[in-house]
């Protein structure tokens, strides 16, 4: 469980890296009821490196700030979510049982975070 909760951090900072390195794989995802995808694909990245970043953290305060700034960019990010699922072909080469089965996957996501976010017990 410890490894599980240690990898979280780690795990946003690299998905908030892709956002930067291939911002093309996130415009299909991008709702067209949003305006200014580029800038919202970028500024997704950002929030998820810098909570990944305070997650990593030992200080507790600051462990909690990047947790909470990962479970909003959880909810931010969630009409790219349902985007996914309700327009599968846009999105061919992923199963549409897999693209419907992304929007429970964000409660568990969100579960990860709030572990990730106690402190490490003492052995």
């Amino acid at each position: 469980m410890r490894l599980i909760r240690f990898l979280c951090g780690p795990a946003f900072i690299y998905a908030g890296l892709m956002h930067f390195i291939r911002p093309w794989l996130y415009r299909p995802m991008m709702p067209a009821w949003l305006p200014a995808h580029d800038q919202l694909i970028f500024a997704s990245g950002v929030c998820e490196v810098a909570a990944g970043a305070a997650l990593i953290c030992p200080e507790r305060r600051v462990r909690r700030a990047g947790g909470l700034l990962a479970i909003l960019t959880l909810i931010g990010v969630f009409p790219a979510n349902v985007e996914m699922a309700t327009h599968p072909e846009s999105f061919q080469k992923i199963p549409p049982a897999a693209l419907w089965a992304r929007l429970p996957l964000q409660a568990v996501l969100v579960a990860w975070v709030v572990a990730a976010m106690r402190p490490p017990r003492r052995s």
